[in-house]
């Protein structure tokens, strides 16, 4: 006795062609094309939640009754840090994707974070230092966050400086990528380096297991922030991005039928 089991013919045939509609985004030109159209979005992001994040953290927050107004440095220590760690661990995911799947589109997006994340970081890094004078008498300890910070900025200049060195495109794609997957390891250790070792630097005031330590109206200040640098960093990421795939792909026909490559 056979039993027929009715299908939806119209989700077998969608699950596919939804596949299909983001696999094409590994080439290139789809890549390109979409990013062209990101980029205005994620510039008015930047702009729309920088401005309301400097308004809340320099105009409406409160001034701290232990350090003044030498806190106010946190609204752009605190998400530059955290945009370090995560352009970091975007940047191994596209060249890990890209080195099992052998797509170009997502090892040029890998290279196209790099110079952002090291920014980020040497931005977290200055701003800290900034910071520590007036809180801890110094500009630079050797604590176990400040020093896994600065080991993140090596694997930043370690990435770049590899796929540079090396005139293969694709071997140096290879070579960044397996040496931005080892690297993750470090982005753990700078997180929850505050719990592991007896530190100079402060925990962390936003946790996701227990309630802020900080009042709401500076979270949300130091929340826009982060918000607008994230969408400055996706901007700046798919500027870059377009900027790789014109130079890697300048003698592909589709490349020469660009208007802004014909002017």
């Amino acid at each position: 006795m056979s039993v027929h089991v009715p299908i939806d013919v119209g989700v077998a045939l969608d699950a596919p062609e939804a596949r299909s509609r983001w696999l094409r985004f590994a080439a290139p030109s789809a890549s390109y094309e979409l990013a062209a159209r990101l980029q205005p979005w994620c510039w008015g992001a930047a702009l729309l939640f920088g401005l309301a994040g400097l308004v809340v953290g320099l105009g409406i927050a409160p001034t701290d009754f232990q350090q003044g107004d030498a806190y106010r440095i946190v609204f752009i220590h605190v998400p530059a840090a955290w945009m370090s760690m995560l352009i970091y661990v975007a940047m191994a995911f596209w060249a890990g994707l890209g080195l099992v799947l052998n797509t170009r589109a997502s090892s040029m997006m890998a290279s196209a974070l790099a110079p952002t994340g090291a920014l980020m970081t040497v931005l977290a890094l200055w701003t800290g230092a900034l910071w520590g004078k007036p809180t801890w008498g110094a500009w630079w300890v050797w604590d176990a966050r400040l020093t896994s910070e600065l080991l993140l900025l090596f694997l930043y200049f370690g990435f770049m400086a590899l796929q540079a060195a090396i005139d293969d495109r694709r071997r140096a794609d290879r070579a960044g990528a397996v040496l931005a997957l080892v690297g993750v390891i470090n982005v753990p250790i700078i997180y929850f380096s505050v719990r592991w070792w007896n530190t100079l630097h402060q925990g962390a005031s936003v946790n996701l297991d227990r309630a802020p330590s900080m009042a709401s109206v500076m979270l949300v200040g130091m929340l826009l922030m982060t918000a607008s640098l994230w969408a400055w960093s996706i901007a700046v990421a798919l500027h870059r991005l377009r900027a790789i795939i014109l130079e890697r792909e300048v003698d592909a026909d589709w490349v020469q039928r660009l208007p802004e490559v014909q002017r």
